[in-house]
């Protein structure tokens, strides 16, 4: 096995969608061969937007069931929630006491969330990318996955961790790097014609892993479209690429070229796409709910990988902070 190790965490705000599979999980999956892998449940950033703990539980025990369904194995991957590990917390406090205001304050994403939520800037997002480098950090990470608009947090976790470095002039942290999936990192339109798929634009621009048949139909089938070509291999507009987008990723290659062909002749039947993308999306899509049902009623087994991957991140983190405290002059 590689000796990178890599970390990466989700925050429990509801079902995956095929976005999150086509984007990370799936890469995931073929990550926990090739490295030492640390995927945790992050219920601590869930807290910035003040979740009722109904909420809170329901929602980490439902991306733990949806990892598992996903692919991801317990025994090949350290899967854990962020909150059965207190040594992040006491690694994110020592991180904050060498952030500054300034440069926290000018992160995009804290900037993004103060136009959003005017209401509710609390202490959590400020710091948000201290708790993200402490996720990081805790396990010695030298590989993160991280989308876009993650990437200035991972910046800063490197600068995070080079400070703590040179302040007390022992290599304590690697300066983890991004890993890149390159061309197996697939983007996964929405529903509403436009941009990715996500849970922030409603439930109906998103295929859910959990969707029952009948769901996936009705989105489907309210997809946005227009009035068809008018011109002999015209240039499809975004709404039509995005559902011969989906098409690709749940469709035999024979199925796409059929559809294209009508397209580009002018005979394309939105309706009969639609139906024939509704159904590869079941069957697609049936695996994964089948796998959610098994799991979801069997909650002694995930108390048990909840409590194997507990200890296994704390056997980890326990080794980090130990070495922490020791650079900066605390008693172990």
């Amino acid at each position: 096995m590689n000796k990178d190790i890599v970390c990466s965490g989700i925050r429990p705000t509801g079902n995956l969608h095929l976005g999150n599979y086509f984007g990370a999980l799936r890469n995931f999956v073929k990550m926990q061969d090739e490295f030492q892998c640390f995927f945790f449940i992050a219920d601590y950033h869930s807290l910035t937007t003040h979740p009722t703990p109904e909420n809170l539980y329901n929602n980490a025990r439902q991306i733990l069931v949806e990892y598992l369904a996903a692919g991801l194995d317990p025994e090949k991957s350290t899967i854990y929630l962020q909150s059965d590990l207190p040594e992040t917390i006491e690694l994110y406090l020592f991180l904050n006491m060498n952030a500054y205001l300034g440069e926290l304050e000018r992160v995009t994403s804290f900037k993004d969330k103060v136009r959003q939520q005017p209401n509710n800037v609390n202490a959590g997002l400020l710091t948000y990318p201290t708790l993200m480098a402490a996720d990081i950090l805790i396990h010695k990470a030298t590989k993160v996955p991280v989308g876009k608009d993650q990437e200035q947090h991972l910046e800063m976790t490197r600068t995070f961790a080079g400070r703590f470095n040179n302040m007390y002039k022992h290599e304590v942290f690697p300066l983890p790097q991004a890993y890149n999936f390159g061309n197996d990192l697939v983007k996964i339109p929405g529903l509403d014609g436009s941009g990715k798929m996500g849970k922030s634009e409603g439930e109906g621009n998103a295929i859910f892993l959990n969707d029952e048949p009948g769901v996936i139909r009705k989105k489907i089938m309210r997809a946005k479209t227009d009035s068809g070509p008018t011109e002999m291999n015209q240039t499809k507009p975004i709404e039509i690429e995005n559902l011969f987008t989906l098409l690709k990723v749940v469709s035999s290659p024979e199925t796409v070229e059929y559809f294209d062909d009508l397209y580009n002749r002018c005979q394309v039947r939105y309706g009969d796409l639609k139906k024939q993308l509704a159904e590869d999306m079941v069957n697609f899509t049936q695996p994964f709910r089948e796998r959610i049902a098994e799991l979801s009623s069997n909650e002694e087994y995930l108390k048990r990988i909840m409590d194997q991957g507990k200890e296994k991140a704390h056997e980890s983190a326990r080794r980090t902070i130990d070495e922490v405290r020791h650079v900066i002059g605390y008693r172990n």
